[in-house]
């Protein structure tokens, strides 16, 4: 078979006469944040709803990832990692519990599936 894998059940569906939908084919995407030098960073993001935010923690201190809305309270001690699925959009503000000056925004769009 020549080609990328993903293109095998579009194909198939096409021989066959059924209908796929697009959005089969959309997939959610992890968004890293780095968490070092007490700042988030990228501080700004703009992801889907049904995205990962994978936030990793490379300071020697702990810190949170903090919905100002109390859509997630996410906890990240020294040197580790944690994630959250986005359920809705909408624009989130967030910072860390224990060094309020780090601050960031996640600009949250509705899901590729309900994309025309």
């Amino acid at each position: 078979m020549t080609g990328p894998r993903h293109l095998v059940l579009p194909m198939t569906a096409a021989l066959l006469g059924i209908a796929v939908p697009v959005w089969t084919f959309a997939s959610a995407e992890t968004i890293r944040v780095e968490v070092k030098g007490l700042a988030f960073i990228p501080a700004q993001i703009k992801a889907r709803v049904g995205d990962t935010i994978e936030w990793a923690n490379e300071d020697f201190v702990a810190h949170t990832a903090t919905a100002r809305d109390g859509a997630w309270d996410v906890m990240l001690p020294p040197h580790t990692l944690d994630r959250i699925v986005l359920k809705r959009p909408g624009q989130f503000e967030y910072y860390c519990r224990y060094h309020p000056n780090m601050k960031g925004e996640i600009d949250v769009a509705p899901d590729r599936r309900s994309q025309p």
